[in-house]
């Protein structure tokens, strides 16, 4: 049995608190707010997973130290807006727990993968990504899901393999941090577009070419930020990419639609009501293939009709009338 502590209370937090204390972990959650607090405590319910119970062994606070102190793992599941933030707060309080970060996404003041924001603020840590094709919808009522978890220490993935791994969650590793967190990070991009297509009403055609099209273009600005080809082609890169795109799980998903009918960003956030990582970070995205020169022609059009008035089916049409080019 190990102590965990997970910053953050939203669906995927809890989905991992549910999954570690059904196999016999104590765990601590850190809240933001009360309202969430109340409801693991009180209700055994998490706000964003009405079909999933809360087990006995796990608690939630919203005093950081608390949740920190004495534990094993921490486990930081946060919004990725918030990540530097939050890992100011309990940065002094760490003694030797390795991190691993659940988060998906940019700090986009800095262009920076939260990796490396963790390696900023806490430079002597164990870092590790843990991401893959894992809805907290289904991990929470233990449907089988397969994940990566990425670290330059071997201790750290045989320890996620060997403190989460059961019959319901299968644990692959690798050295690959840099690939399996921008996997993670653009592959919302993408689905938000997937979203847009669905609304449009097109077909089984056009979703083949975005998310075949898109993946192209993911590993592209990944190898150029250091990341491994292959990576984008396994369960952080293609897997969470299909996952993302077909599911109405995928609040990234939702927000697409949400743009397709004609929505602004304000009330696509208003009406999903939790963190959109993909609009978060599709102006990272767009600076990133500037800055390393990689031509992304899904992100530049997805930029245009967030930021320059670009109607949807007019995108479409830019997409499908590039020039001509070899595959």
């Amino acid at each position: 049995m190990k102590k965990i502590c997970i910053i953050g209370s939203g669906s995927w937090g809890c989905a991992l608190a549910i999954h570690a204390a059904k196999l016999g972990h104590k765990v601590k959650i850190w809240s933001f707010t009360e309202e969430e607090t109340n409801a693991i405590n009180n209700e055994k319910k998490c706000v964003f997973l009405p079909m999933a119970k809360i087990p006995d062994g796990v608690y939630c606070t919203t005093d950081i130290k608390e949740a920190v102190e004495g534990t094993d793992i921490i486990l930081h599941v946060t919004p990725s807006k918030f990540f530097r933030e939050t890992v100011k707060k309990y940065k002094g309080y760490i003694t030797d727990q390795p991190i691993i970060i659940c988060s998906k996404g940019f700090e986009a003041s800095t262009l920076s993968l939260l990796s490396e924001v963790a390696n900023e603020e806490i430079p002597n840590s164990k870092i590790g990504v843990f991401s893959g094709p894992s809805h907290a919808e289904e991990v929470s009522i233990g449907i089988p899901t397969a994940i990566v978890i990425a670290s330059k220490d071997y201790d750290v993935q045989n320890m996620m393999q060997e403190e989460f791994m059961n019959e319901n969650m299968r644990i692959y590793t690798s050295t690959d941090v840099r690939g399996v967190e921008l996997g993670g990070a653009l592959k919302n991009i993408i689905a938000f577009c997937a979203g847009a297509a669905a609304e449009l009403g097109l077909g089984d055609n056009s979703f083949a070419a975005l998310i075949s099209r898109g993946l192209t273009e993911i590993s592209r600005l990944g190898v150029a930020m250091g990341g491994e080809h292959d990576t984008f082609y396994g369960l952080s890169g293609l897997g969470d990419l299909i996952v993302t795109c077909l599911s109405e799980h995928s609040r990234n998903r939702r927000a697409g639609r949400c743009i397709g009918r004609g929505l602004s960003v304000e009330e696509t956030r208003k009406e999903i009501g939790m963190v959109i990582e993909s609009i978060d970070n599709i102006e990272v995205a767009h600076e990133l293939s500037k800055k390393y020169n990689i031509e992304m022609p899904i992100v530049q059009t997805v930029y245009d009709v967030l930021y320059n008035n670009l109607p949807p089916k007019e995108a479409v049409t830019k997409l499908m009338t590039r020039d001509k080019k070899s595959e």
